[in-house]
């Protein structure tokens, strides 16, 4: 199914071209102008589906302004319709791989869709365009998953030592609330997690009391830290 709208991204890329080419480009620019207003005032009677309308008005009328695709990529992306976001993104990324925005899109939308060695690399470029450390917690919890140890050591590494004291992240807690810790905290407990799984229960060990010592209530260092002992 995505491998065919991929297909389709070609295509749909092919006609756009071709259409503009047709236009007088008086009636292209008031053609945008209305479509743009009417983007505006969807967005303000909260009519998503009309916006996005005019925003495949304005993609197949303006192939070469990438800002459009961007928009209704985060459309999607606030719909919660992770596949339609990330089909979006990756076209932009095509064009503009430097734009933040649908980096961030194809990220979470891969990552929700489980597809997590694809997320990975968006993730990755995310971190080195914008410095986000939280971008490179969620680089390294992947390369965790994808049982890439030794990368998610040195994605922790970096973390640890460059996280800010504000820079804080949730964690579920037991009674189904939300805990905040430090990064640099979180960072360890990750750490401890990757030595958990190589069977190094010392150096675990030793991970989630760091982590401890620096957010005593942190329930999840808590938990992994009995899995060590």
């Amino acid at each position: 199914m995505l491998l065919m709208a991929f297909c389709a991204s070609t295509t749909i890329a092919q006609t756009t071209d071709s259409l503009a080419v047709r236009l007088d480009p008086n009636l292209k620019k008031s053609l945008n102008a209305s479509d743009q207003a009417i983007y505006q005032l969807a967005l303000r009677y909260n009519d998503i589906e009309a916006a996005k309308n005019a925003l495949y008005d304005l993609i197949i009328r303006n192939p070469e302004n990438a800002r459009y695709p961007e928009l209704l990529a985060s459309l999607y992306f606030e719909g919660r319709q992770a596949s339609s976001a990330a089909l979006v993104a990756l076209d932009v990324l095509k064009v503009n791989d430097k734009s933040i925005s649908s980096l961030e899109i194809a990220a979470y939308s891969l990552e929700q869709l489980g597809a997590l060695d694809k997320a990975l690399p968006h993730f990755e470029r995310l971190y080195l365009l914008s410095g986000d450390n939280f971008s490179l917690y969620k680089s390294a919890f992947i390369q965790y998953n994808l049982k890439k140890y030794q990368e998610a050591m040195n994605s922790v590494g970096m973390l640890a030592k460059n996280a800010k004291p504000d820079e804080k992240i949730g964690f579920p807690t037991a009674d189904n609330k939300t805990q905040e810790v430090s990064m640099k905290a979180a960072a360890l407990n990750l750490k401890g997690m990757v030595y958990l799984e190589q069977g190094s229960k010392s150096e675990a060990k030793t991970a989630f009391e760091e982590a401890i010592q620096l957010e005593p209530n942190f329930e999840l260092a808590k938990e992994n830290l009995k899995k060590a002992v």
